[in-house]
């Protein structure tokens, strides 16, 4: 693994419904951005038809996942509709140890706030429906959810929104290919933040501090500095 590599963090985060899970299959599969990782949770809730273990989800029943809380495995955990989900340490590690160009996660704003708190650079994407109609309507159609289920995640929904200012930027997905032109336009002016300046910096005073002495650049080598007064 390449320690000098930049790193991306990115969070994308929405109220069930409101198409995290989309926008995240979509940035993963686009080369512009490079070899984007993503972080698979852990979840104590059963599998949905056609969701695959350590594809999806790890699925995992609770005693199993208090255990790993207890021995500090997660980078984030939290409770949402009635079940618990998580972020383990060692699929972070994972994804840099292959080489990836960045890591996203498909977290809500319990799990946003905490890898924020640990990771500070992590960009933080909030998306947005462009009603709670549509959002209500999105629900229903995915045809996954029993009455009682879809009210919890409306709910859910209306709390999570009022948590945006988590978040670094917010995004509308009214449509979808222009929510992922916003989303895709924030993730590369991310990349010429200072949050990566850093390790850019370190690296040119490095080359200095090792080119130290005669004939290092800036120093006798180097183009003679002009005398006082000279044009």
């Amino acid at each position: 693994m390449d320690s000098s590599k930049p790193f991306q963090f990115i969070i994308i985060s929405s109220p069930s419904g409101a198409g995290k899970t989309t926008l995240s299959k979509m940035l993963l599969l686009d080369r512009d951005l490079g070899r984007m990782g993503f972080s698979v949770s852990h979840t104590t809730r059963p599998p949905r038809e056609g969701e695959v273990n350590g594809k999806d989800y790890h699925f995992v029943d609770r005693a199993r996942f208090m255990q790993m809380v207890r021995g500090g495995e997660f980078a984030e955990h939290a409770r949402v509709h009635g079940n618990r989900y998580g972020t383990s340490l060692a699929e972070i590690r994972r994804h840099q140890a292959e080489g990836c160009d960045g890591i996203i996660f498909d977290i809500d704003y319990q799990g946003a706030r905490q890898i924020k708190r640990k990771i500070p650079e992590t960009l933080a994407i909030f998306i947005l429906p462009p009603s709670i109609q549509e959002l209500h309507r999105r629900l229903v159609k995915r045809g996954t959810e029993s009455r009682k289920n879809l009210d919890i995640r409306l709910r859910n929904a209306i709390r999570e929104i009022r948590n945006f200012g988590l978040f670094d930027f917010v995004v509308t997905n009214d449509r979808l290919d222009r929510a992922y032109g916003d989303i895709t336009t924030i993730i590369k002016a991310h990349r010429l933040s200072r949050a990566f300046a850093p390790r850019t910096v370190r690296g040119l005073l490095g080359e200095w501090k090792r080119g130290a002495g005669p004939g290092s650049p800036g120093r006798s080598g180097g183009p003679r500095a002009k005398r006082k007064g000279s044009r």
